[in-house]
Formats: structure tokens, C-alpha cells, sequence
């Protein structure tokens, strides 16, 4: 049985039988019975596993290129990341060639092609001496414990999950949650953040998770997303950032957590078997460039000198402890990344261009849309439409204020993946669908945001994020002529009936100009799927 994600809050598929939905309950209700569940979590004694960051040094490849790239000290480089091919090639390079330490803290890493590639790539770093710490949130961890105790089985590397499941850690998300249920509060709040740094030099930030349809390897689809890759000023916050994660109270030693019987000897064997060649082929090559004409990391760092774009930049993320403390759909912490971010954009004197694949502005975010249009600043937003969305209730919630939001003046796009089949791009999608990930703004074209933060309830309350101001017009320049790729390429423009009355959606062929009335690329079931269940989840949650 799969899981549903109504609004991203982990409700089970309806069984198919009303004999596995009694046994289904029966079993949640053994388990609630007598788990305890609520309170199984280990005491840690937080003092003796604590670790800070090795600052960047030198006397390591990576800090001496990082060092004589940088034009002048305070500053910050950057080169952005839209192809995921070459995303991950990066990653795997900075793996590569580090050789102090790789700092490495994501929502997701999936056992698959990509994921144990990228794991593996970690441990060859850890048996040539490299100091590995990998953070991971427990959503996506169920069932795959001994992967990840298989790489933490190894010398030089320690694996942490943030706010773990105590229970059913053989089982999927769906049976994790129900054995959860008399802890709801809790295990609901997720680790959002996505972050690698190597040497305390290069980092990469983003939006990115380490699995197959973040890095164009997905059969069934594949997101559009955008990384930065990151030297100078910034990177030390970054470890800051990572350290204040690695060391929080709701983050747990994997082992503590996730029991087995085998030996660290058979952990390491499996491991060995499980990340192989024969189960994980490497990425397919890399073109000689990407969309913004960069050429694979690897050629900058054999030159020993990196080709960037330079400005000031600060880095901020959510305190690890935010979704414990703060009330679901309550106010907005100043810590937040959300109450940055709205800081930055509130700044804007022209125009703010934002990409975000879940958009839900609610009240108050209508409310800030309207002062920023009252002052004359031009609002541009590209999100997924209904038929390009994996989650469909989300989109839901955001369909409430399209019209709105139209009669407000912001320009609203959405993603068709059927048009992103179509277009110019480098690239191909092939068969598989295409969906919008990216988290990205631009304010007045020159100051940038780049993270892991979506505009809605959930980034903003329930779950922590980490991204990137950059005041920088060529990197906002680059941001934009990505947007606009998808935007002018492979997306409707949203507008208001000629009636006044309802929606439609524009789009250009090579016969002119398309108008359409009901939502494009979606069957009917899609949309009464979508009618039905958008009452059942509060819109704070989404």
C-alpha cells in the first residue's frame, strides 16, 4: 500500500479490500497498544557526540582553488545549476576530490541508482580519510536502514537522522505514520533542508534531493530544478548552519534508532553488494556544456581556477527546533526562512519574479502580494498547474486565490508537461513527465534567492528550510533567463475569461495563439479527484 500526500500530510490510500483495511487497523491498533511508541526514543548524551565543521584549509585542493578564485575577501561566488545531469556530476566531484571532510544534510536520499551512487561516492571518500557526516530527515528512510547503516558501518563516517520514527522502520511512510498516530505532533515536522560541503570550501545549495527524478534518470518523471554551486564568504556559514542541525535536540545517531543483528563486518559486505556496479551504473556522460554555457565543475577544477559569479550573499535556515515551537499555521518566526525571504522581497522596488512548485499564498501572503502591487512592483509567479503537480490537493489550495491573485495584477504561470515535451531545450524529457520543483526569486534583478523554501503553509510553520540570498545581477540575470525558459517554453500563461467570469489558460503554437477553459493536460477524474478532496485537509497544513 503507497502512500497519498494530501498536502504533503501523509495520508493513507483508501485499501483496496475492506479486509485489508481491518487488517490495516488491527494492526495500528496492536502496535499503539503496545509500542508505547511516544516514548521509545533514545536518551542521547548530546555532549559526547558532538562535532563541529573543519574549516576550510590550503593544504587541501579544494581550499587552495576556493582561495586564489576569490577576486577580493567578504565576497561570495556562485554558478547555477539548472541541468540536473551536471547538478550531480558536482556532487560527486566535490566527493571526489575532498580530503578533510564532506558535511552532507538532505530531506531525501533514495535507494536507488542515484542515491547509492551518491553513497557510495561518500564512503570511497571516507576510506581515503575524509571525515563524512550525513544528516537525513527519517521520512524516506523506512525500510532502508541498512543501506545507511551499511555506510555508517564504515571508519570516518557517522550517519544522523533528524526527528526519527521510533516504530515500524521496516515499513513504508503510510504504516510508519499510523504506528506514529498517539505522536502526530511530532514525527508531522520535517528536515527540508538540502546542503553539501566539502572541505569547508564548495558547498551546493538548493532545492535538489539525491534521487533519480531530481537528475533527469527518472523513468516515470523528472523535476525542473535549480542549484547553486557555492565558494567563498558564504561557505562558513554554511557550516555554521550544518553544525547547529548535527548537534539539535531533535537529531538522532542513526544506530540508536534503527536496530539489526548483523555485524558492522556484514554491513559494510551488504553495502558493498548494494552500491555495486552491477545494481548502480554510474551517470550517463555529461554534454560539453549546459544552458548558461557552463562546462562540467571537473574542467574548472583541474584548471585549479573556477569561472563564478561574484557578490555579497547570506545564507539563513529555519532553527532545527522551529516546528516544535511555533503552531501550525501560527505566526511567522523572524528566525524562518519564510520571514527572510518575505524581508527581502518586501525590499523590492520594481519587479519580483518567484518559481515555486507548491503555492498557497493564504491571507496573510495575499495581503503582502496586494501592499507590493499597491507600490507598483511588478509580481511574476511560475508554479505547477494541476496535471504537472504531485500533489494535487496543494494545488487545490492554490487554485482558491488564481483568481485573485489575477484581478490583483500578478502574473501567473503554470508548468504543462506536455509543452515541456515540445520545447527547445538542451535536453529531453523523453516520456516521462515533467514537474516544477524549482525554489527561486528575483527582486528588481539583482537580488536572488535560491533554497529549498516553497510558498506555503508548510515551509513556513510546519517544516525547516535553508536558501541563499545573493545580491548579485548577473546571477539574477542567469536566474531569470532560466525561468524564462520554462515560462515562455513549456508553461500556460494564466488570465482572467473575457467574460469576466472564471479562468482560462494561453499558451503559443506554431498556429498562434491557444486559448483553453478548463484546466490543460488533465483528464476529468484528475479534476474531480482534486474537487473531492481539497476539503479534507485545513489549507495550514498544505
Amino acid at each position: 500500500m503507497s502512500p497519498l500526500f494530501f498536502g504533503r500530510c501523509f495520508l493513507p490510500l483508501v485499501p483496496k479490500t475492506v479486509l485489508a483495511l481491518a487488517r490495516l487497523i488491527l494492526w495500528v491498533c496492536l502496535v499503539g497498544a503496545f509500542t508505547g511508541c511516544a516514548t521509545r526514543l533514545p536518551l542521547i548524551d548530546r555532549e559526547a557526540i558532538a562535532s563541529e565543521a573543519i574549516e576550510a584549509s590550503d593544504k587541501t585542493t579544494l581550499g587552495r582553488i576556493a582561495k586564489e578564485s576569490l577576486p577580493e575577501p567578504g565576497l561570495s561566488g556562485f554558478r547555477l545549476m539548472p541541468l540536473g545531469t551536471f547538478s550531480l556530476d558536482t556532487r560527486i566531484q566535490l566527493a571526489r576530490r575532498a580530503e578533510a571532510s564532506l558535511d552532507v544534510q538532505y530531506y531525501h536520499i533514495a535507494n536507488d541508482e542515484t542515491g547509492r551512487y551518491v553513497l557510495r561516492a561518500l564512503r570511497d571518500a571516507a576510506l581515503r580519510g575524509v571525515r563524512v557526516r550525513l544528516l537525513i530527515d527519517d521520512l524516506y528512510t523506512g525500510g532502508h536502514d541498512l543501506l545507511f547503516l551499511g555506510l555508517a558501518a564504515h571508519k570516518n563516517v557517522q550517519v544522523r537522522v533528524f526527528n526519527p520514527f521510533c516504530c515500524a522502520r521496516s515499513k513504508d511512510q503510510t504504516a510508519r505514520f499510523l504506528a506514529s498516530i498517539n505522536d502526530w505532533g511530532r514525527v508531522n515536522h520535517r528536515m527540508h533542508n538540502k546542503l553539501f560541503v566539502a572541505d569547508g570550501a564548495m558547498a551546493i545549495i538548493g532545492g535538489r534531493n539525491v534521487a533519480n527524478e531530481y537528475y533527469l534518470r527518472g523513468a516515470s518523471e523528472n523535476f525542473i530544478d535549480v542549484d547553486a554551486f557555492a565558494v567563498g564568504n558564504v561557505v562558513p556559514a554554511m557550516q555554521g548552519l550544518f553544525d547547529r542541525y548535527w548537534n539539535g535536540l531533535a537529531i538522532y545517531p542513526l544506530a540508536s534508532v534503527a536496530k539489526t543483528t548483523m555485524t558492522a563486518e556484514m554491513l559494510r559486505a551488504k553495502f558493498d553488494v548494494d552500491t555495486g556496479p552491477k545494481t548502480t551504473p554510474p551517470p550517463p556522460p555529461l554534454p560539453s556544456n549546459d544552458i548558461l554555457g557552463y562546462p562540467p565543475i571537473a574542467d574548472d577544477l583541474d584548471g585549479g581556477r573556477l569561472g563564478l559569479n561574484w557578490g555579497s550573499a547570506y545564507v539563513f535556515a529555519d532553527h532545527p527546533d522551529k516546528p516544535f515551537e511555533g503552531g501550525v499555521g501560527g505566526e511567522l518566526l523572524e528566525t524562518s526562512v519564510t520571514y527572510n525571504v518575505l524581508e527581502a522581497v518586501a525590499k523590492a522596488e520594481k519587479e519580483v519574479v518567484a518559481s515555486s512548485p507548491y503555492f498557497v499564498p493564504g491571507l496573510k501572503g495575499m495581503a503582502f502580494l496586494q501592499h507590493l502591487r499597491d507600490r507598483g512592483v511588478k509580481v511574476t509567479v511560475m508554479t505547477n498547474s494541476l496535471a504537472s503537480t504531485d500533489e494535487p490537493v496543494v494545488h487545490t489550495g492554490y487554485s482558491r486565490y488564481r483568481e485573485a491573485l489575477l484581478h490583483m495584477g500578478v502574473d501567473l504561470y503554470e508548468l504543462s508537461s506536455t509543452r515541456l515535451k515540445g520545447n527547445e531545450r538542451p535536453f529531453l524529457f523523453g516520456s516521462s513527465l515533467g514537474r516544477l520543483h524549482a525554489k527561486l526569486f528575483v527582486i528588481d534583478r539583482k537580488t536572488s534567492f535560491v533554497g529549498s523554501m516553497n510558498l506555503d503553509p508548510r515551509s513556513a510553520t510546519i517544516n525547516t528550510e535553508l536558501g541563499v540570498v545573493i545580491d548579485s545581477p548577473e546571477v539574477a540575470r542567469e536566474l531569470i533567463r532560466i525561468i524564462d525558459i520554462d515560462r515562455l517554453q513549456s508553461a500556460y500563461r494564466v488570465q482572467l475569461a473575457k467574460n469576466g467570469r472564471g479562468i482560462q489558460w494561453v499558451s503559443l503554437d506554431d498556429e498562434g495563439e491557444v486559448v483553453l477553459d478548463t484546466e490543460p493536460d488533465s483528464s476529468p477524474w484528475l479534476r474531480f479527484k482534486s474537487w473531492l478532496l481539497s476539503p479534507l485537509v485545513p489549507e495550514e497544513l498544505l
